[in-house]
C-alpha cells in the first residue's frame, strides 16, 4: 500500500519496532528523504527483536538500527558468540583482513575462493572482523563491506564476559563430553547439563532459563562448543596421520613395511 500499518501483535511480513519513540533520531532528515525502508528478522514468537529503519536520501543512506528493547544496547548481546569460539576464528580473520582491499561490496563465495576457507569460516572470520570495527554490514546490499574503525581488537573479549567464562570453563578441564550431551561443573560447583537438539545447545542453568537464547548462548553451551570443536579437530588430525600412515607403507619381498 501507500503507508505503514501498525499492529499490537506479531504478523507475517511485519517488523517489529520497540521503543517506538527512538525514530525521533530520524526526524531531522525525513524531509529530504526519497523513500523508506525496513527491515527485521522473521517474524516467531511474540519477543521484542531488533530492526533496522533505512533513510533513502540523494546521494546517500542513513540507518537507524533499534536493539530490541530501549534498556539493552548491542553490546554483550551474545548473538555473535558462537562464531567467536572457534579456535582458527582469529587466524581466519587475518587471512580475511588482508583480502579486503577496501571492497564496498564484500561477496562471501568469493573470498572464500581466494583464501582457501570455507564460505562458514569465513563468516566467522567476518563477524569477528565486524566486532573489532573492521568490517561493516550494508542492510541494503546485505552484504558486508570493509571499514576500519579505531577500535582495539582485544575489546571483543573485554566486552563479552560470558566468552572470557567459557575459556576459562575449558581451561578448568570443568566440561565433560556425553554424546549429545555436555556436563559442565560450574565455578560455585553446581553442575549443569547442556543438551543439543537439533544443532542448538540448551542448558539447565537459570541464564537459559530466563533468556531461552534470546540473548545468545550460555557459557556453558559456549564451553561445550569448544571442547566439541577440540575434540572433532584432534579426530581429524589422527585421521589424516593414519591416512599419511597408510601411503607411508611400501611392499617388500611380499611383506608391508
Amino acid at each position: 500500500g501507500r503507508g505503514l500499518r501498525p499492529t499490537t501483535r506479531p504478523v507475517p511480513g511485519a517488523v517489529c519496532l520497540p521503543g517506538p519513540e527512538r525514530l525521533i533520531a530520524l526526524q531531522r532528515v525525513l524531509r529530504h528523504a526519497t523513500a523508506l525502508r525496513i527491515y527485521g528478522p522473521a517474524v516467531i514468537g511474540a519477543g521484542a527483536t531488533a530492526g533496522a529503519w533505512e533513510a533513502v536520501l540523494p546521494g546517500m543512506r542513513l540507518t537507524l538500527t533499534l536493539s530490541p528493547d530501549a534498556s539493552r544496547g548491542f553490546s554483550g548481546e551474545g548473538g555473535v558468540l558462537d562464531a567467536l569460539t572457534a579456535d582458527e576464528a582469529g587466524e581466519d580473520a587475518e587471512l580475511i583482513s588482508v583480502l579486503l582491499a577496501w571492497e564496498p561490496r564484500i561477496d562471501v563465495a568469493d573470498m572464500a575462493v581466494s583464501s582457501g576457507l570455507t564460505p562458514e569460516r569465513v563468516r566467522a572470520a567476518l563477524t569477528r572482523l565486524g566486532t573489532s570495527g573492521r568490517v561493516g554490514y550494508d542492510t541494503a546490499e546485505a552484504a558486508y563491506f570493509h571499514r576500519e574503525l579505531p577500535y582495539d581488537a582485544q575489546r571483543v573479549e573485554r566486552h563479552n564476559p560470558r566468552l572470557r567464562s567459557a575459556r576459562a570453563l575449558v581451561a578448568a578441564g570443568a566440561v565433560t563430553l556425553e554424546g549429545a550431551i555436555g556436563t559442565v561443573t560450574a565455578e560455585d560447583g553446581h553442575v549443569h547439563r547442556v543438551r543439543d537438539e537439533a544443532g542448538v545447545l540448551s542448558c539447565s542453568c537459570v541464564w537459559w532459563a530466563k533468556y531461552r537464547g534470546g540473548r545468545g548462548p550460555c557459557k556453558h553451551a559456549l564451553a561445550v562448543r569448544m571442547v566439541r570443536r577440540g575434540a572433532a579437530a584432534e579426530q581429524d588430525t589422527v585421521r589424516s596421520s593414519d591416512r599419511n600412515a597408510d601411503q607411508n607403507m611400501v611392499r617388500v619381498d611380499g611383506g608391508v613395511r
